[in-house]
Order: structure tokens, then C-alpha cells, then sequence
């Protein structure tokens, strides 16, 4: 089960950051541009959305039966770097670039003009990716391979 969950985790990030890169230019170049809200955009939002949460359900199951995660013993986990990060870190930093697109897309909803929406996404999905691009960089892995 952990290696196929491993790999869905994997495919599933390709799909996050392309999607996260579409809104984020897509936000900016509306914002920038005073462009209207368009329902392409918020369906490029939405399914950024929705890519996030399930990766991070992934993630979370992931999580709770990968063999670099040791749950029983946290003052082992913290005493190491690889196993800390896997613990702690990891999980930590993409819970945050999750609530960072989910805050993002609800202030975008809510919002009344355009040029507002497309600033919220612009922001909340700009520092989501940051925060992704960093967990990613901290694991030691690339960025674009396929092991995670």
C-alpha cells in the first residue's frame, strides 16, 4: 500500500504545481491587467482547490503508514534531521500552503470586484507556492524528479 501511495503522492504534486502556477498567473495577469473575473478563472481556482486537499489527504494517509514517519517515538524523530523532517516539518509546512490556498480561494469568493478577487488568489497562491517550493528544497529530493 505505501509504495502505491507513494506514487500517487508523487504524480499528484505534478498536478498541484502546474495547476497552482495556471491560477497564479492567471491571478496576477487579471489584477495587473484589471481584468474581469471570469468563470474560467474561478474554475482554474476551484480545481487548484481541490488538487491541494487531495494531495494533502493523501499526504495525511501517506503520513500515518510511511516507514520514515516514526509517530511512537518523537524524541528520537526530533534528534534527527531526515526523520524530523518527515515528522514535523514536512507535514507542517504544507498543512500551512494548504490553509494559505483554501483562505486564499475563500476571500476570493468573497470579494466583490474583480481586480480583488484576482489579488487575493494572486497572493494567498503565490506564498502557497513559496511555502511548497521550500518544503520540497528542504527534503533534499528535486523538485521535478519522481521520488519523494
Amino acid at each position: 500500500m505505501y509504495p502505491a501511495l507513494l506514487q500517487i503522492h508523487s504524480i499528484l504534486r505534478f498536478v498541484v504545481l502546474i495547476l497552482v502556477v495556471i491560477a497564479i498567473v492567471s491571478a496576477f495577469a487579471g489584477w495587473l491587467g484589471r481584468k474581469e473575473y471570469t468563470s474560467t478563472s474561478k474554475k482554474i481556482n476551484l480545481f487548484t482547490l481541490i488538487s491541494a486537499h487531495t494531495q494533502l489527504l493523501v499526504g495525511l494517509i501517506l503520513y500515518f503508514v510511511s516507514p520514515n514517519v516514526l509517530t511512537s517515538n518523537m524524541a528520537a524523530a526530533m534528534k534527527d534531521a531526515t526523520l524530523r523532517y518527515w515528522t514535523v516539518e514536512h507535514i507542517s509546512m504544507m498543512i500551512i500552503a494548504i490553509v494559505l490556498v483554501t483562505v486564499g480561494y475563500s476571500k476570493s469568493k468573497k470579494a466583490f470586484g474583480a481586480v480583488e478577487k484576482h489579488r487575493n488568489i494572486a497572493i494567498f497562491y503565490t506564498l502557497a507556492a513559496i511555502i511548497v517550493v521550500v518544503a520540497i528544497s528542504l527534503s533534499g529530493r528535486p523538485l521535478l524528479g519522481m521520488s519523494v
